[in-house]
């Protein structure tokens, strides 16, 4: 009788896993972008309408910005070392794919406004590459975009004498297209050739 039981067990366990495996087969093979992704994302909650400040002073939205396959980055120009390596992988991998024949824009949005004034973000933006869009804004206008693409962020500038405060962050890099938004996220370990395939690949199935 265990032996029936045992059998009848595995059977149903069996079906379970094959029916859950077919399931995400089915899901993923109707997804145009399946075979681009770098792991499992929850798209839809990912990214959305935002309102900021560009480096030259002028208040844009998220349609003036996403009007190509966008790399987003939340970062400050006063990190230390995290910000600047990112950015620099993000804007070799934008050459990269410029080399490939695709147009790719790297944006930086701040989440240090205090300090980091459109002047500051043009700076920072030309030092990086001609393509980078620096963004910047009200403290409710970055914590709002910040909110929508899931990031976090929390600023030690509790003593106003302190000019050098950090800044924890999150440190993800989100790819963005203009017609179907959010497609992907990159950690820090992608390296620019990495990054610039998964993208090329989005971009050929769009």
């Amino acid at each position: 009788m265990l032996k029936i039981y045992a059998g009848v067990a595995i059977a149903a366990v069996s079906a379970l896993l094959g029916g859950t495996a077919y399931w995400v087969y089915s899901n993923q093979s109707g997804n145009q972008f399946a075979e681009c992704r770098g792991g499992q994302v929850g798209g839809a909650a990912i990214g959305g309408p935002f309102t900021l400040v560009d480096h030259t002073g002028k208040t844009v939205t998220d349609a003036d910005v996403i009007t190509k396959p966008t790399l987003i980055y939340f970062g400050y120009t006063f990190c230390p070392d995290v910000c600047p390596l990112d950015n620099a992988r993000n804007a070799e991998a934008v050459d990269i794919l410029e080399e490939m024949g695709m147009d790719v824009t790297p944006v930086f949005i701040t989440i240090d406004p205090k300090r980091d004034t459109p002047e500051v973000m043009a700076e920072f933006a030309d030092i990086m590459h001609p393509k980078m869009i620096g963004l910047t804004g009200s403290p409710e206008q970055v914590k709002a975009a910040s909110q929508a693409y899931k990031t976090y962020f929390k600023s030690h500038d509790d003593d106003p004498n302190d000019e050098y405060y950090l800044v924890d962050h999150s440190t993800f890099t989100y790819l963005v297209l203009p017609q179907s938004g959010f497609a992907d996220f990159f950690k820090r370990d992608v390296t620019a050739d990495e990054m610039a395939q998964r993208v090329a690949c989005f971009i050929n199935a769009s």
